[in-house]
This record gives C-alpha cells, structure tokens and sequence, in this order.
C-alpha cells in the first residue's frame, strides 16, 4: 500500500498502521517531512520542498525534486536515509531539468538519479 499525499501523516496513525499490517500490507509513504512519521511505516520516502521546515531526517529514502530554487543538496547529506535520490523535476524546461539532474548526481556522488519512465515516454 503506497500512501501519499496532501501530506498523509495528517491521516495516518497508528490504528490504520496495524488495520493494514493486519491484512498484509506492507505500507510505504511518501510525505514532504514536516511533520514526524508514524511508527510502523514498512518505507519511508521524504521529499522536501524549498522554504518548509522539514523535521523527519531518517528513513529509507531522501527523493529531491530538482532543480529546486533555495534548496542545497549538501544540507541533507548528514541526514540519515539509505538513499539519496535526485529526481527531475516536471515541468515545460523538463529537458533542462533532466541534465541539471544528472549534472549533480555526477557532481554528488551520494546521490542516484530517479526517474519517472511513464512521463519520460510521454504518459501522464
């Protein structure tokens, strides 16, 4: 079960954490990190976005929209995530995008580029 958002820690709790696992769901979400995650998340997935105060530092994955204006990738290198993930972002420069992505996954070496296939092949 992938559970997103809005921001979907203003939903999840415990009890619906448990009701899943109970029917054999393994549960991963993804949420910007403002707010902390509730124990029992199978993969925590955090992407941050520029000018929010982001208080979940640790889980499986930091996915980073980029480019991303106000945002420095170095700050979250300290942070404790298994992986570190550059994604392109989706807009009408999405060609600029990709190559600023891959410019600093070549430049970082901690961080692994991550692509969206169905919008690269042109699906919505």
């Amino acid at each position: 079960m992938v559970i997103t958002g809005g921001e979907p820690m203003l939903q999840l709790d415990p009890a619906l954490i448990d009701a899943l696992h109970d029917r054999g769901f393994r549960i991963a979400v993804e949420s910007n990190g403002t707010l902390p995650a509730v124990e029992g998340i199978d993969w925590l997935c955090i992407s941050p976005k520029a000018g929010t105060d982001v208080v979940q530092r640790s889980g499986d994955e930091l996915k980073l929209v980029w480019p991303q204006e106000g945002v420095d990738p170095a700050e979250f290198e300290s942070w404790n995530f298994a992986n570190f993930l550059i994604q392109p972002m989706d807009c009408e420069a999405r060609e600029q995008a990709l190559d600023a992505a891959i410019r600093l996954v070549m430049d970082r070496p901690k961080w692994r580029l991550s692509l969206q296939s169905h919008k690269l092949i042109g699906l919505p």
